[in-house]
């Protein structure tokens, strides 16, 4: 009985804060008011999603609430139909819905409405659930500030150096355009995306202008989940691809027997610059889309990125992306510290 009780109130309080973090991100980020419908497409499969669609419900009480299992595809399909541009949509989901051929968010926004996606909820461990519900506290000061201001730097750069325990990779050559996933949608042609929030990315203009050594301390193994080894990895970069490692796992060689066999090398294509600050080298979940937000760097391996279209790369060629997170001390871009001590320094 005292067990039972213990448990509730640990979940009213997860539901409680959950409530708190989504309002802000209705109101901050996403304009919401009740002049506008709202719907909610949600499983209670996993413990999480059954507290995100318990803590939608008590932000949204004009909401339209459709349990995802207990509605026919077309009555669903119906349902969104009847919605408006500047309608808003929010897909709860433990797994990743799927209505035959109708790819949710991509249509969606094909008629200006608006989108929160929460994916494969059921990949989070119990122990997970409330670094995920803090992922979602939203500070617009923090997140512009910092994603503004990283955008500036690494724009303007015309080099940069990471360093990892003693292992230096330098990166010599600018970096192609920012993309920004912070919460502000007013000069994109959509409004919302996967969540939680919190990453700036790019690459290098010159993939082959990267070279040195890198310690990485996780990575997305071949399940979309996150792969934490005993100790980190070392990546040793020439050119721009992966030529050797050490300290692997057969689980990290996995990876690049894959990438190697399909693809041929290995490159390192986009740099990840993750701001959400309740993600960290401890604080970790189990899912790559959700972690790769982490406040720290992480790149990816593989050929494939749909963002920069690069010289002797098609599109249908690279089948790879594979986060990998960066054992970061210090990120310095033309010889400004911008990234030390966990933290983004950015004035």
């Amino acid at each position: 009985m005292d067990n039972n009780f213990v448990i509730f109130d640990e979940t009213q309080a997860l539901i409680s804060k959950t409530v708190l973090n989504l309002n802000a991100i209705l109101k901050e980020v996403f304009h919401h008011t009740n002049q506008k419908k709202a719907v909610l497409v949600y499983d209670i499969e996993s413990t999480l999603s059954n507290i995100l669609a318990t803590a939608y419900k008590y932000c949204l009480p004009d909401g339209i609430f459709v349990d995802f299992n207990k509605h026919a595809p077309q009555e669903i399909l119906e349902i969104l139909s009847s919605l408006h541009p500047s309608d808003l949509v929010i897909l709860v989901q433990s797994t990743h819905f799927r209505l035959d051929a109708f790819r949710l968010r991509v249509e969606l926004f094909k008629r200006k409405i608006k989108v929160i996606e929460h994916p494969h909820l059921s990949r989070m461990a119990e122990s997970q659930i409330p670094y995920y519900i803090d992922s979602l506290a939203y500070d617009t000061h923090y997140y512009h500030t910092i994603g503004y201001g990283l955008k500036q730097k690494i724009e303007s750069a015309s080099s940069a150096i990471l360093k990892s325990d003693g292992e230096i990779l330098v990166y010599s050559s600018p970096f192609e355009s920012v993309k920004l996933n912070i919460g502000d949608y007013s000069l994109m042609p959509n409004m919302g995306g996967q969540f939680p929030l919190g990453e700036v990315f790019s690459e290098l203009k010159d993939l082959t202008a990267l070279n040195g050594r890198v310690q990485i301390f996780a990575f997305g193994d071949i399940s979309y989940r996150v792969n934490y080894p005993k100790r980190p990895i070392t990546l040793i970069v020439q050119k721009g691809q992966i030529i050797g490692c050490e300290n692997s796992t057969p689980q990290f060689d996995e990876i690049l027997s894959k990438i190697l066999e399909d693809e041929g090398v290995v490159w390192i294509r986009e740099l990840g610059l993750g701001l959400n600050r309740a993600f960290t080298k401890t604080h970790i979940v189990n899912d790559i889309g959700a972690y790769e937000r982490m406040c720290g760097i992480h790149f990816s391996l593989g050929a494939k990125h749909g963002i920069y279209a690069k010289p002797g790369f098609k599109r249908s060629d690279g089948k790879y992306h594979i986060d990998v997170f960066a054992n970061t001390d210090t990120f310095i871009v033309d010889d400004e510290i911008i990234y030390k001590d966990d933290r983004w320094i950015i004035s």
